[in-house]
């Protein structure tokens, strides 16, 4: 957008598609691993501070996910919308597209926290907070929400960099706000030198400072290093198409990503019916998860933007491409890693518990699920590919059709046919009957060719 060396750069429709996409998901795995460890190291400190503490913290995952499937969700319609531009070589509506998208995410954002934040007793108090928790949680959101626009923000800024091919810096981003919060936590929880015990408080501010880094290192590198967005508004009809657009994506999107907790929660009732074991043996298989499906979310965030942009370029012999080479592959990968996790599906169990009742139950999820995550992995990636080709409501429906027609319907009956392995065995002929259907639909959208040029 700058110049043309960086357009020449930042082009997605001219290098190979295998090399190209392996160029961009390679920084999207460390950026991810890194993001996630220090998360759990996040955590480890907050939980050091007591069960009221943790049980607090808690409470307040789903509505801290709620915001974080509104960024995803603005995030995927940003940067569908920037890579379509791109791909057209209309560098300067990309430009003012990734402009406004900014804006309309962090309004959104405030709007979203500031109704959160008015009626924050009322919400946890629904969800069950009890009135000697609700002070802990006042203390974490009164700072976390007000601030969560910055992370919208980032999302949304990395977003842009994505869509031009740049994954590389979203990586650093992430890496260096995890890394950020991880050094801070300590220091603000339990204090250091002249800084205070803040508690909860401090975990928030750690939060908090680690999204203001992260926040001015994307925009810097947005706004000055690489002009990629406008110093001031654009036009009111710029601001309106473009922002119409990225709604039209990113809404559907950001529903689509609020019913994993949903599907998450139905899963953990269902479990919960056989017992403590199985629930303890459920969380610890949902963390394997996170971990064993890495590649598919470094993927789901580096192949939309490479299909937007030659969507854009009516390059759309690419898109097909790309989208058969990432399924094979990834079908290939996650049956590599269920042999692995599976033959350490006991050390896995040791290291989370030392009741035999429990380390059961996990190796049964262990050795049954995980041979469904490559499925799984096609299913996402489809909807991924859906919404880079402006089809946000194809994949909201088969989001929907995953959970709600396949996945827990099946779930639930094996459990009632078969007990807990067929529980298990239903969620993964569930992720089969998906895959199947998300493969077809791709195949029959590319064959009739029905995307709007």
């Amino acid at each position: 957008m700058a110049d043309s060396s960086a357009r020449s750069r930042y082009s997605l429709i001219q290098d190979p598609v295998p090399a190209t996409l392996i160029r961009m998901t390679g920084p999207m795995i460390f950026g991810m691993l890194m993001l996630f460890t220090f998360n759990l190291i996040d955590t480890l400190f907050i939980s050091m501070l007591g069960t009221e503490a943790l049980s607090a913290i808690s409470f307040t995952f789903p509505v801290t996910f709620m915001v974080l499937s509104l960024a995803i969700g603005l995030g995927i319609g940003t940067s569908a919308v920037v890579a379509r531009y791109m791909g057209c070589y209309d560098d300067e509506k990309a430009k003012q597209a990734a402009t406004v998208t900014n804006y309309i995410s962090v309004l959104l954002a405030l709007l979203l926290s500031l109704f959160g934040y008015i009626f924050m007793d009322q919400i946890f108090t629904l969800m069950g907070a009890n009135a000697s928790q609700l002070p802990l949680i006042r203390e974490y959101m009164q700072i976390w929400l007000p601030t969560s626009a910055l992370l919208v923000g980032m999302t949304t800024g990395n977003s842009v960099l994505r869509a031009c091919g740049d994954t590389r810096t979203p990586s650093i981003a992430m890496a260096l706000s995890g890394l950020l919060n991880a050094v801070l936590d300590p220091i603000f929880i339990f204090g250091f030198g002249p800084v205070p015990a803040l508690g909860i408080t401090g975990a928030a501010i750690a939060t908090l400072i680690s999204w203001v880094v992260g926040f001015a290192y994307v925009f810097h590198y947005l706004l000055v290093k690489k002009e990629l967005i406008h110093r001031g508004l654009p036009s009111k009809e710029i601001f309106i198409s473009s922002s119409r657009e990225m709604l039209r994506i990113g809404i559907p999107a950001s529903g689509a990503n609020m019913l994993t907790p949903v599907a998450a929660g139905v899963m953990t009732a269902i479990a919960a019916t056989y017992g403590e074991a199985t629930v303890a043996a459920f969380g610890v298989g949902s963390r394997v998860e996170m971990i064993a499906s890495l590649l598919v979310m470094a993927l789901s965030s580096t192949l939309p933007p490479f299909i937007s942009q030659n969507f854009g370029a009516c390059r759309m012999d690419r898109v097909v491409v790309a989208y058969r080479m990432t399924m094979k592959f990834i079908m290939l990968w996650q049956f590599l890693v269920y042999l692995l996790v599976a033959a350490l599906a006991s050390v896995i169990a040791s290291l989370f518990t030392n009741d035999p009742q429990v380390a059961h139950a996990i190796r049964l999820f262990i050795w049954i699920l995980p041979l469904g995550y490559g499925l799984q992995g096609v299913v996402i990636l489809t909807n991924s590919a859906f919404n880079a080709l402006h089809r946000p409501m194809v994949a909201l429906y088969l989001s929907i059709a995953r959970f709600f027609v396949f996945y827990l319907p099946i779930a639930w009956l094996g459990s009632q046919w078969f007990g807990l392995w067929g529980f298990y065995a239903g969620a993964l002929i569930g992720n089969l009957c998906m895959a199947a259907v998300a493969w077809s639909s791709f195949r029959k959208a590319m064959r009739q060719q029905e995307l709007p040029g």
